[in-house]
Formats: C-alpha cells, structure tokens, sequence
C-alpha cells in the first residue's frame, strides 16, 4: 500500500494486527471441536445479533449496494424490506428446531428425516453458496483497494485473504463472533463518515442531492407491476423474503451461531437484533449510492474519467485511445457504478481518514469471509469427513480437520474471487448466484419441516424436478433464436422462488397422490 500515506497505512496496519491478536487472545481457550465450532454455547445475545449484523453488511453491501443505487434507483432496497418477516419466522420456527435438534450442523436432520442424498444436497448447496458469496466479496475488496494503492486484485486478495485465515484458524467462531462485533461498529461509523463526507463538499448540500435525486426517479423503489419478467417492486420483495428465509433456516453460517447463545431466547434476540439494525444500515448504503450520483452530476468531469478507467479494463491497457473513447462513450452509469466510490475515496477523502474507511470496508469483507470458512469448515468435518470417511474420528482430529477445512476454504474462496475480476455488477452476480445455489435447498426444507408424511421417495423426486426448473431458468437465455420460445419469461431474481415452491409444491402434491390412489 504504498501509494497511501503514513498515517492511513498506520491505521490499516493497526486495524489487521488487532483482528489477528484476537484470533491469538481466543486460541488460549480454543483446544476443542465444539468450541471451536459453538464457542460451548456460551455467548450473550446482543453480540451474536452484532454478528449477524455484520455477516450480512459485507462489502457486497458497502460496495455493491451504492453502486446498485447509483446506476439505477433503490429498488434493491426491497431486500431490506422483506427481512422482518423472515426473521419473524426464524425466530418462531427455526431457532427452537435448531436449538432442540442439538447437533450443530444445519443438514444433519435431512438425513433423518430423507436419506443421505438430501443432506449431502443441501452441503453440496450450501458449500457453493458460501464460495461464491466469499468471491464475491474478495473481489469487491480487491476492487476497492485495487483503486487507492495501484496494487494487483490478486495480491490484494491475498493479503487480506491470508490474514483473516490465520484469525479464523487460531480463534474459531469466537474469534468471527467478536472480531465481527467491532467490524459492526467500525463499518457503520464508515457509512455515515461517508455520508458527511460527500454531503459536505456538495455545492448545494442536502437539498441538492434530494434535488437531482428526485428528478432523475433515484428514490425510487421499482415499478409495482405484477410483472414476474423484470426486477419490480414484487419481484425483489419475494427474492428477498426467501433469500432471507433461507439465511436464518438453512445458512449454516446463520444457524451455527444459534449454538452458540446461551439460551433459545438469547438466540431469538440475535436474529432480531440483527434486523433492527441491518434495515436502517442498508439504508444508509442507498443515500450514499444517491449522493454520489448527486455529487457526479455536479461533477461529470469525474465521470468521463471513470469511464475511461472501466473502457481501458475492459478493452485492455494496450487499446488505442480512439478505441477507448468510443467504448467509453456508450457505458451506462449502471456499467461503472461499483467503480464510483472507490473514486471518490481516492480524490476526496482526506488524508487519515481514508484509512478509515479502508478499515471499514475491510471489516465488511472480513466478517462475512471468516464467518463463511468457519462455518464450510465445520460443515465439512461433519457432514462429509465424518460421514463419510471417518465416523470414529477423535477430538484431535476433528480439531485438525477444522482448522484444515477454514484454510482450504479461504484458498478456494480466494480464487473463486479472481476469477470473478471483470464482472459488471458485484451486487447482481452475487444475487444471481445465491437465487441459484439456495434454491432447491431452501424447498427441501420447507418440504421436510410442513409435510410429516413426506418420505424419502417423493422428496427425491420433487428435488430432482426443482433442480430440472432451476437449470432452465439460470440456462434457457442462452438457448439459440429458434428455440427462444424454450427460454424462460421469468427474471432471474425469481430463480430461488420458483425452485424453492417448485420442490415443496411438487412434493406434496406427490404425497397427497401416493396417499389417495396408491396406499
């Protein structure tokens, strides 16, 4: 980072030395696999909450979400809006059931309940979720950083990468829990340090912003359209509500941390607490994503250069100059949005608190990446390595098979980061492939929790004609011109939707058949 001054690098520096002495301080006690994965089910509510909070505010959140809002409107704010009541059915449904279930796996009862086919299904989903939410957000840290030190992605990637490893490796999910406790409160405080920072060099201020926000339809939250083809207002409402559903019932990231409160009640809190504050945070996101547009119309000397930067990426650094303006020219503010605020971060932040705020947004990547490690890891150990290769493990290889699993999955998770370099919209590629990974996981759910007479056969079944729903939906656009009839209508947004309602629906329309006409 040797582009940055002395004193932000000094802040950067303390910040990462501070997360790995955590790591260090939690290794004393951290010499078992059920500490390691539930902290021995000793944690206070309110810190679990602050958890959550901050797995959820990653920098898919700090970077993706004001880009969204600059190169369109706060139409993805709906995803916010569909938490309550997901958490409403989280803390009414799932936490009792997980908490009572005793094991600290999420798919362990699938198999209790199905076969091994559907807890391995559901690992095989929840392992491909976890690599592309950690790519993404490796790639995002990298695309913000990339910006104030000159530095390659990759090597950025690594550095980071390599430290939040050794954290998670040395402290387990104590160390996530705490060390996310402060990410919390330092990426909230870079949030509003944002704000002030752009509203105060906005010729005009506030009423400026509300201005050019206004006229150019930014506030708003989609079209109310019953429409299923495009991303209105209900299209969002209904990704977010089972994308949600799907954190709280089946992330193992969401449901591990429910071991490790002291009580039902405490977990309870955690989820709600984490709604509270991730709504009105979320927010704050969208008027940063509103600001800098303001502030960018004010200044579209600014933009033309932007847009240059994105032309020369995309086009090459050894592309001619005519052919850059050209390309430049027809980018769409939707095209450079992710690319906007790390900008502003590099010609207006002051010196001392961009280190700030670098800190902010690598604690919104360090949150949700160590928690995602941690939780593949015990994931692993469990539901693969145990299950499958060596039931009668011992404790101390448990142990070694964890702290093998989080490095493993940090690599992986690192390379699925560069290999993502060059995408158009961090926010989109990560709901994109979330819809996809969760949404037959999600229906096999729901399936085994409603339906007591549901058995082996007809969950099979419903699955694999969800997947068959699944695959063209995320395919069929590819389909050549004469087979366009073949494609689907549906937006993308809809994909965990549809595979989720197609897997439960299917289901139980099987076991309501088996049971009338065949027994």
């Amino acid at each position: 980072m040797s582009n940055l001054p002395i004193l932000d690098l000094s802040i950067i520096a303390v910040y990462l030395a501070a997360m790995i002495l955590i790591g260090f301080y939690f290794s004393r006690s951290n010499k078992s696999s059920e500490r390691f994965t539930k902290a021995s089910g000793r944690l206070p509510g309110w810190a679990i909450g602050l958890s959550i909070y901050a797995t959820f505010l990653s920098s898919n959140t700090f970077l993706g979400v004001p880009g969204k809002a600059f190169g369109s409107n706060w139409n993805a704010f709906v995803f916010s809006i569909s938490m309550p009541l997901a958490a409403w059915i989280a803390s009414k449904y799932f936490v009792p059931f997980y908490r009572n279930m005793g094991g600290v796996s999420a798919y362990t009862h699938l198999e209790k309940r199905f076969g091994a086919w559907a807890r391995t299904y559901a690992v095989v989903c929840f392992l491909l979720t976890q690599l592309a939410r950690m790519g993404t957000i490796f790639f995002g840290i990298a695309l913000s950083l990339q910006a104030l030190t000159g530095y390659h992605m990759q090597t950025i990637m690594l550095v980071v990468g390599v430290s939040i490893i050794v954290y998670t490796v040395l402290g387990g999910i104590e160390a996530v829990i705490w060390t996310e406790v402060v990410q919390a409160v330092i990426k909230t405080l870079g949030a509003i340090l944002i704000i002030y920072l752009i509203v105060s060099d906005m010729p005009g201020g506030i009423s400026k912003i509300i201005e050019i926000g206004q006229h150019d339809h930014k506030f708003s939250l989609g079209s109310f359209s019953p429409s299923l083809t495009e991303s209105t207002f209900w299209v969002v409402l209904f990704y977010g509500f089972f994308i949600n559903l799907n954190n709280f019932g089946m992330d193992q990231n969401y449901v591990q941390r429910y071991h490790t409160a002291t009580s039902e009640k405490e977990a309870s809190k955690s989820v709600w607490l984490c709604v509270w504050l991730y709504v009105p945070a979320s927010f704050l996101f969208f008027v940063i994503g509103t600001c800098l547009y303001a502030y960018y119309q004010v200044h579209p000397e600014f933009i033309e250069v932007i847009k240059q930067q994105v032309a020369v990426e995309r086009l090459g650094s050894g592309s001619s100059a005519t052919a850059v303006q050209s390309m430049a020219s027809t980018l769409l503010p939707s095209d450079y949005g992710d690319k906007v605020m790390p900008h502003f971060m590099v010609t207006k932040i002051p010196y001392g608190l961009v280190g700030l705020i670098i800190s902010a947004i690598l604690s919104a990547a360090m949150s949700t990446i160590s928690s995602g490690m941690n939780s593949s890891a015990t994931v692993f150990s469990i539901d693969i390595y145990k299950r499958y290769f060596k039931p009668d493990i011992t404790e101390k290889q448990n142990l070694f098979v964890l702290h093998l699993g989080t490095i493993t999955f940090g690599l992986l998770g690192m390379g699925t980061g560069i290999a993502m370099i060059g995408i158009k919209s961090l926010l989109d590629m990560w709901w994109e492939l979330s819809g996809i990974f969760a949404g037959g996981m999600l229906g096999l759910f729901l399936l085994g929790m409603v339906s007591r007479t549901t058995k082996n056969a007809e969950a099979l079944t419903a699955t694999i004609i969800g997947i068959l729903v699944i695959i063209w939906m995320t395919f069929s656009s590819f389909f050549p011109e004469k087979y366009a009839f073949l494609r689907s209508p549906f937006h993308k947004s809809m994909i965990i939707v549809i595979g989720t309602m197609t897997i439960f629906w299917v289901g139980l329309l099987i076991t309501a058949f088996k049971k009338r006409f065949i027994i």
